[in-house]
C-alpha cells in the first residue's frame, strides 16, 4: 500500500496508469450555449459516459488493484448508495475479488441492480446511510475482509485525481476546473493533481468546489479549522450529501482549493434540466453542481473552464421529477388553481382564458371536495406549459381579465 503523505505528481501519473486498465478517458466536450451565455470557453469532463456512471470507478481500482494477495482472498467491503458500490463491484468483478456491498433499504432499484449485475453480494440494511455504514464496518471487523472507504484514503483520492490529469492533457490551456464536493476524495484529487501539474508546467490552474447548500458541511468545517459533522437536509444530490468532510482529503481541500460555493436545490434541478435539454446528457444531480453555480453566477470565471460532470446514475423516477421540478424552477411549467362557481360553462372560460394567453395545458384537476370549498363551488387545478416568467405573468393576467381569481402555485 501507498504512504501515507501528501501525494505526489508521480503518484497521479501511476494511478492513472493503473486505472487504465478498468476506465475508459472519459471524453471533454464544449458546451457551446453555456460558453454563449458566460462569454467564456466552458468545457465538460463528461464522468457520467464513465464505465459504471461515475468517477468512483478510479479510485476503488487504484486502491483495489494494490492489496496483496492475502488482502485479495479476505474479500473487500464496501458501504454506499450507489456510485461508489458499482465501482467497487466492477474493480472487484475484474480482480476476481470476491465483494459485499452494504446498501440503505432505501437505495435506487437501478443502482441496487447494476451493483448485483457487477457480481457484488449486497446487502440492504440501515434507512439513513450513517447506519449502513455502521453495519459495513461491523461485517468488516467480523469477516477479515478489508474496507474500501468512498473518500477518505490517499489511495482513493490519487485514483479520483486521474481526472484533472485527463483534463489538463485535453485542454492544455484550461484556467479552472469545477468540481463536486461531498466527503472530499475528487475534490482533493482533482485540485492537489492539478496544481501540482500546473506547477510543474510553470502555469497556474484555479480549482472551485460546489457542495448542495442543503448538505453543505464544508464552509463550516473549514471555518473551524477541522471537520466538523452537522445535519443534513433533504436533497436531490445524494452522491454528495456528507455530514462530515474526509480527514484526510480536508488538509488537500484546505491547501489546493480556491473557493468553495454552494448551490439549492431549485439551481441543481434547472442545471440538470438545462444540460439534457441543451446538451443531451444525463447527469445526476451532485454530478451538475458544478453547471449550477455557473448558471446561478456563483462563480465568476475568466479564461477556460472545465467542469466535472461526475456521475450520471440516476433513478428514471427521480428524474421525472426533476424535471418537473426544474421547469417549475424555470417559470416553463406553472400550476394555478382557480374556485370557480359550481355552474355549466366555467370550465370553458377558464379554457379559454389560458388559450388567449397562448399556453398549454397538461394537466387538470376538477374537484368538488377540497377543504374551505363553499356547497357552490369547485376547485380547478391546472398544470400549464408556460415559455418562462413573462409568459406566466401574460397567463395569470388573462385568467384575472376572464374575471376568474388565480392563485399561483409553487412547485
Amino acid at each position: 500500500m501507498a504512504s501515507s503523505k501528501a501525494p505526489t505528481l508521480n503518484e497521479f501519473y501511476d494511478a492513472l496508469e493503473n486505472v487504465r486498465a478498468i476506465a475508459i478517458k472519459t471524453p471533454v466536450l464544449e458546451s457551446h450555449w453555456l460558453s454563449e451565455l458566460t462569454g467564456t470557453p466552458i468545457w465538460f469532463k463528461c464522468e457520467n459516459l464513465q464505465r459504471t456512471g461515475a468517477y468512483k470507478l478510479r479510485g476503488a481500482y487504484n486502491m483495489m488493484s494494490q492489496l496483496s494477495d492475502q488482502e485479495k482472498a479476505r474479500g473487500v467491503v464496501a458501504a454506499s448508495a450507489g456510485n461508489h458500490a458499482q465501482g467497487v463491484a466492477l474493480a472487484a468483478k475484474i480482480l476476481g475479488v470476491k465483494a459485499t456491498i452494504f446498501m440503505p433499504v432505501g437505495a435506487s432499484l437501478p443502482k441496487y441492480e447494476a451493483t448485483l449485475g457487477y457480481g457484488a453480494n449486497v446487502v440492504l440494511t440501515g434507512a439513513i446511510f450513517d447506519e449502513t455504514l455502521v453495519a459495513a464496518k461491523e461485517f468488516t471487523t467480523q469477516s477479515g475482509a478489508v474496507f474500501i472507504p468512498p473518500f477518505d484514503d490517499l489511495d482513493i483520492i490519487r485514483g479520483q485525481g486521474t481526472v484533472a490529469l485527463e483534463i489538463m492533457e485535453q485542454l492544455p490551456d484550461v484556467d479552472n476546473i469545477l468540481v463536486c464536493l461531498g466527503g472530499g476524495g475528487l475534490t482533493a484529487g482533482v485540485a492537489t493533481a492539478a496544481k501540482l501539474k500546473a506547477q510543474a508546467l510553470g502555469r497556474k490552474v484555479k480549482v472551485f468546489a460546489v457542495q448542495a447548500e442543503a448538505a453543505a458541511s464544508w464552509p463550516g468545517s473549514l471555518k473551524a479549522g477541522k471537520p466538523v459533522e452537522i445535519k443534513i437536509q433533504p436533497t436531490i444530490a445524494d452522491g454528495i450529501a456528507v455530514a462530515k468532510p474526509g480527514r484526510i482529503p480536508f488538509d488537500l481541500v484546505l491547501e489546493h482549493v480556491d473557493k468553495i460555493v454552494t448551490v439549492t436545490e431549485d439551481e441543481i434541478a434547472k442545471a440538470m434540466l438545462a444540460v439534457l435539454e441543451r446538451s443531451k446528457l444525463v447527469v445526476e444531480a451532485g454530478g451538475v453542481v458544478g453547471v449550477a453555480a455557473v448558471l446561478a453566477g456563483k462563480l465568476k470565471l475568466k479564461g477556460t473552464t472545465a467542469i466535472v460532470l461526475s456521475g450520471g446514475n440516476i433513478d428514471p423516477l427521480l428524474m421525472q421529477r426533476v424535471i418537473r421540478h426544474g421547469l417549475a424552477a424555470s417559470e416553463r411549467y406553472t400550476n394555478i388553481s382557480v374556485m370557480l362557481p359550481d355552474r355549466p360553462g366555467q370550465l370553458v372560460r377558464t379554457a379559454e382564458a389560458v388559450a388567449a394567453a397562448h399556453a398549454n395545458v397538461v394537466e387538470v384537476l376538477h374537484t368538488r371536495h377540497g377543504n374551505g370549498l363553499q356547497i357552490s363551488e369547485v376547485e380547478l387545478n391546472l398544470s400549464v406549459e408556460t415559455r418562462g416568467k413573462q409568459h406566466r405573468k401574460d397567463l395569470m393576467k388573462s385568467l384575472k381579465a376572464a374575471g376568474l381569481n388565480p392563485k399561483l402555485h409553487e412547485d
